[in-house]
């Protein structure tokens, strides 16, 4: 197994677990919340194929990444994404955000030097701000995410079952685009994290990432599924399509959440058309 050594906390070290495979420009793949590195599936293989190196790690506290039990927070994991493309000396790559992963993808160019980034995607992302506030009155009740953290302390496997069916709109799409065999994977994945990363990654997810976004200056992609329940798409990505500059937005029929998996077809196309465009190429509104 590959890792890259993101910090010590005590007597151990931080460890991120990594996956690097093909040849070519690279493309990073951040997964989201509460799943792993292995979510991108789907999009790895048809990546490879089409002549790109892929990169997917496990977020600390996710997958086989250690478990410590702070750094929950955008800063630092933007830190450890720095880890990771600094310590595999990656250059001109294109940073893909699937929802929790998506407030990486826009910290890191504003906190760090984006010599290494020629390009940004964002799916199903978290970005802009998700909390109701006096400057976003559309956004969502802080008791909403106190909600979902009483349901993590209180039972926290009960609760992520019912997550993952909103997360994939089982009840409409289960035995059509995702069978309960592949949601019962994620739960597994799911419920093998540390319990105070998934606690405190809740907090993550109402960032305001509107200063972030806004100073962005490279190629981004949006995508969202118009039936996401988790994220919609009306206060995120529409949002954020709003904010970027120059930024490309494909909303996905039909899609929820986890459109990665159930709507792979057309997002791995929409993908591939933005990573074909040539550096320095603006992509039309």
């Amino acid at each position: 197994m590959s890792y890259v050594t993101v910090g010590k906390e005590n007597s151990g070290s931080i460890d991120l677990h990594y996956e690097d495979h093909g040849a070519g420009r690279p493309v990073v793949l951040i997964h989201g919340w509460p799943l792993s590195g292995k979510s991108w599936e789907k999009q790895v293989g048809p990546l490879v194929t089409a002549g790109y190196r892929v990169i997917t790690y496990d977020r600390r506290g996710f997958g086989q990444s250690s478990q410590p039990w702070t750094g929950y927070d955008y800063d630092t994991l933007a830190a450890d994404l720095h880890q990771v493309l600094t310590k595999l000396d990656l250059k001109d790559v294109a940073l893909v955000g699937f929802s929790m992963g998506g407030g990486e993808v826009a910290r890191y160019p504003a906190k760090f030097d984006a010599a290494r980034v020629s390009r940004l995607a964002f799916f199903a992302a978290v970005p802009p701000y998700l909390l109701k506030a006096n400057d976003n009155p559309d956004g969502v009740d802080l008791s909403v995410f106190d909600s979902i953290r009483a349901g993590l302390a209180a039972d926290r496997p009960a609760f992520l079952a019912g997550f993952l069916a909103n997360f994939f709109n089982v009840d409409t799409l289960g035995g059509k685009r995702i069978s309960d065999e592949a949601v019962r994977a994620c739960w597994q994945v799911a419920v093998g994290a540390s319990s105070k990363a998934s606690y405190d990654c809740v907090a993550a997810w109402y960032t305001d990432f509107r200063a972030d976004l806004a100073g962005i200056m490279l190629p981004t992609l949006v995508v969202h599924g118009d039936e996401d329940r988790i994220v919609p798409a009306a206060i995120s990505g529409r949002r954020t399509h709003a904010l970027v500059a120059g930024s490309k937005y494909v909303e996905v029929k039909g899609a929820p959440h986890g459109l990665n998996w159930t709507h792979a077809d057309e997002v791995n196309a929409a993908l591939l058309e933005f990573l074909a465009v040539p550096a320095g190429v603006g992509a039309a509104r």
